[in-house]
């Protein structure tokens, strides 16, 4: 059997600075194909922009805002990581705004969460099972009785897990931060889509 190393992307901080704002954003290096390369750089630029449009506007002379970002997977082709922004616009305290982006280093495709499972199969009553179970096991103190997720509720991919997460104040109060639901890939390995992220986590190889 051939046996195919694929080596992981090499990710260097690059630092941004405007007025008020120190950035640091996450450059890609280091992967065979230079589209898949290019391709994963823009998106993390476009949403470094997007998250900065977000917070508004850094008017009031106390206001700061610093980017940073977190590598969560970077392996068997999948690169998986979350971008922050925390921002002081005013007000009792900053906001913390985190996107996350998981990408076919190959390709450089970037992934939704239904893409990430097979099509047709009901991933959202199924995730929404598991983080309503935790949310009880670990007493966590929602707003309103859990539902539902979004369909395309925010995830990143760390290891052999899927974590699905919710923003600030989204479904709990500030102090709770982020809520972050960790699920095991071999929990989804009936419906994950063989040729994703998860399928690739769920061999064991």
């Amino acid at each position: 059997m051939a046996f195919h190393f694929l080596s992981p992307a090499v990710v260097q901080s690059s630092k941004v600075t405007f007025p008020k704002a120190e950035l640091y954003v996450p450059v890609v290096s280091g992967l065979q194909n230079a589209a898949a390369r290019n391709a994963i750089n823009n998106k993390i630029r476009q949403t470094e922009r997007e998250l900065v449009h977000d917070q508004g506007a850094l008017a009031d002379p106390r206001s700061e805002m610093i980017g940073y970002f977190e590598v969560k997977t970077n392996e068997k082709n999948v690169f998986s990581l979350s971008v922050f922004n925390y921002a002081y616009t005013g007000g009792a305290h900053g906001l913390t705004l985190q996107e996350s982006l998981t990408f076919d280093a190959g390709t450089g495709k970037s992934y939704t969460l239904a893409e990430l499972f097979k099509p047709g199969s009901d991933y959202v009553k199924r995730l929404s099972d598991i983080v309503r179970a935790q949310i009880a096991k670990r007493q966590i103190e929602t707003f309103e009785p859990f539902k539902s997720i979004r369909p395309d509720q925010p995830f990143y991919i760390a290891d052999r897990t899927l974590v699905i997460y919710f923003a600030l104040y989204e479904i709990t109060p500030y102090a709770y931060g982020f809520p972050y639901f960790p699920i095991s890939v071999y929990e989804l390995s009936d419906i994950a889509n063989p040729n994703g992220p998860l399928g690739r986590m769920d061999v064991n190889d």
